[in-house]
């Protein structure tokens, strides 16, 4: 029983930190989210069709129509026409 739960416990502590959340941009320029993580702020600019993974332990993003979410380092984001939506 000892044995399952340290394996569990390992098994997330590596595990977890190999998560983080992604964004897609679908539109055909360029959009910027502004990511906020430990107390610093830091431009996330995704070209046309770009997707990227940031925010592995949980952050603050301003989306680019201004709206301001709180994520925890598994969603997904995509933009497209200029609005971001969380899946």
């Amino acid at each position: 029983m000892w044995k399952s739960l340290v394996a569990a416990i390992a098994f997330l502590a590596v595990g977890g930190s190999a998560f983080a959340a992604s964004a897609t941009n679908k539109d055909a320029e360029t959009r910027t989210l502004v990511v906020t993580e430990g107390g610093g702020k830091t431009e996330l600019a995704l070209a046309a069709g770009e997707t990227a993974e940031f925010c592995p332990t949980g952050c603050f993003v301003t989306m680019p129509n201004g709206d301001l979410e709180a994520l925890t380092g598994s969603e997904t984001i995509e933009i497209s026409g200029g609005v971001a939506r969380i899946k």
